[in-house]
């Protein structure tokens, strides 16, 4: 709190109710200054890629507690005739080998041996390069602006950034850049990040050459010889993000699009398969049956994720096809006991701190768009003088031994991060996603299942109290405003359920912009502090 603001100023003791943005380009982020960003550009001329992309930069300055320019991305692009899809995720190290992991009981969750290859700063240049109407050097000017004089600090912003903080500080390089006084930034506090400034301006001026192949990636790599990491210049320079098709489901007249492996998206993909075989209109929106059967399915889906899938090249028994194959999941289905909650335990197929954002333009693009440090500032390892916090997505792999996603050189870990797409007799509907971990592909499954079954506009779908399975994959919480009789119900069927304060943030954080004959109907989570701009 800042000395000129008296106790209880940053309270919010009574919930609220948003109205969503209807126009005909919009931008819907977490953070209000980053939606301006994507406002600003769009006004400027760009289009809706290039408005997600000045958005996505200005992310990692205004909220770096959930983002950074050294962590991954991953893009859904409706271009106007068809779907594109963008891996820029990153792979392990080259000198990533089971006997360098050997003296770790199991993958770590920070520091250097937790850092793949970045993949954001890639993804940025090749969105721009296909679909961006606009100079790429252009896009960071807002970004630039907020780095090198200032921006005030947001209430959720604070509170997820000085959470992370004590664990944080013996991480090389994280004090100096995000917690110089040994805590967070006050709420209202202009907080300055020239070492970003001047990384971001290199990465505008070079198209991103200099993060893989200049400066930046000798300084991240002098850092890790430094500190006792091994990432190195040819782990940069051999990065490459991948163009994909991606993987869908008919859903009630609709058809959700994900990125596929080695991401969870195909876990929202196969829950949705299986809950087309029951009648959740009929179970009555926000009854327990309604969220039993979600729960339940979604259970069955992150059963088999964390037992099958994998970056792509390594799922070589059980691939994506098996595993959204129709015959299965209606198998799967019938394993779902409408009056009882069961373990889940993974099938047998036939085998052969997260930042989302959209952004839709009048000419008819939409981008669905997530980028990612993981776990908030990632590894917490934070490269000198650059404000480049490394994520710690190699957390993602397993030490187990001929697991398909057992750690190796060169391999992409299983990642959580994904974007949505909903579309509706071959035409786009909406753009949507939240972060939040493994809320992600639960997350997609509640807001498909609002809009789809319950007839809910975007805001609404959003509002809507959540659920989230635990990682036990057995434990559920939901929030704190869950229907009473609702939560009875689950209990009542045996679901260990658990109830949130009210401002928990592990239910994650919703954009959407759902298309209109028009234009647009935008909306953002109310959990936290952004909101949709547009014209």
């Amino acid at each position: 709190m800042t000395p000129d603001t008296p106790a209880g100023f940053w309270d919010f003791p009574y919930p609220s109710q948003r109205m969503p943005l209807l126009a005909r380009n919009v931008v819907s982020t977490s953070q209000p200054l980053a939606s301006a960003a994507g406002a600003l550009v769009l006004a400027r001329g760009g289009n809706a890629v290039d408005a997600a992309l000045a958005t996505a930069i200005t992310l990692t300055v205004v909220e770096p507690c959930m983002n950074g320019i050294g962590g991954d991305a991953f893009a859904l692009v409706w271009d106007g005739q068809r779907l594109h899809g963008l891996d820029a995720s990153g792979r392990a190290p080259r000198r990533w080998t089971r006997e360098h992991f050997a003296r770790h009981p199991s993958m770590p969750y920070r520091g250097w041996d937790a850092v793949t290859v970045p993949g954001t700063v890639s993804a940025w240049r090749m969105l721009s390069e296909r679909f961006g109407a606009l100079p790429f050097a252009e896009l960071f000017e807002p970004a630039l602006r907020h780095a090198r004089e200032g921006y005030l600090v947001s209430p959720t912003v604070r509170r997820q950034w000085q959470a992370q903080v004590a664990e944080l500080l013996p991480q090389p390089g994280f004090r100096e850049a995000f917690a110089p006084g040994g805590e967070a930034p006050a709420i209202g506090e202009l907080w300055i990040c020239p070492g970003q400034a001047d990384t971001l301006q290199k990465i505008a001026q070079s198209k991103g050459e200099d993060f893989y192949r200049g400066s930046l990636a000798r300084a991240i790599a002098d850092h890790a010889r430094r500190t006792g990491g091994v990432l190195d210049e040819q782990d940069l320079a051999e990065h490459e993000a991948d163009w994909v098709e991606p993987l869908s489901v008919s859903y009630r007249g609709m058809e959700l699009h994900e990125i596929g492996p080695g991401g969870q998206g195909i876990g929202a993909l196969m829950a949705l398969g299986m809950l087309s075989h029951f009648d959740l209109k009929a179970a009555g929106p926000d009854s327990a049956l309604w969220h039993h059967l979600q729960i339940e399915a979604m259970k069955l889906a992150f059963a088999d994720l964390y037992r099958y899938v994998a970056d792509p090249q390594a799922m070589r028994e059980v691939t994506s096809q098996h595993l959204l194959a129709p015959e299965y999941l209606a198998r799967r289905a019938k394993q779902i006991d409408p009056d009882r909650a069961a373990p889940a335990a993974a099938g047998a197929p036939a085998s052969g701190g997260t930042v989302y954002l959209t952004a839709a333009d009048q000419a008819g693009m939409m981008v669905s768009f997530i980028q990612s440090n993981f776990k908030g500032f990632g590894s917490g390892v934070v490269v000198p003088q650059t404000g480049i916090a490394l994520h710690n997505r190699g957390w993602g792999f397993t030490l187990e031994r001929g697991h398909p996603n057992e750690v190796a050189p060169r391999k992409r870990p299983f990642h959580t991060i994904i974007p949505g797409f909903l579309m509706q007799d071959g035409r786009p509907l909406a753009s949507f996603g939240l972060m939040g971990g493994s809320m992600q592909a639960q997350g997609h499954v509640q807001l498909a299942v609002r809009i789809a079954d319950q007839g809910l506009n975007p805001q609404a779908a959003s509002d809507a109290p959540r659920w989230r399975v635990l990682d036990d994959n057995l434990g559920v919480a939901v929030e704190w405003n869950f229907p009473p009789e609702a939560i009875e119900g689950l209990r009542a069927r045996g679901h260990p359920i658990r109830v949130a304060q009210r401002f928990d943030t592990e239910f994650g954080c919703a954009q959407l912009a759902l298309k209109t004959r028009h234009g647009y109907v935008a909306a953002s989570d109310h959990r936290k502090d952004g909101y949709p701009v547009g014209f």
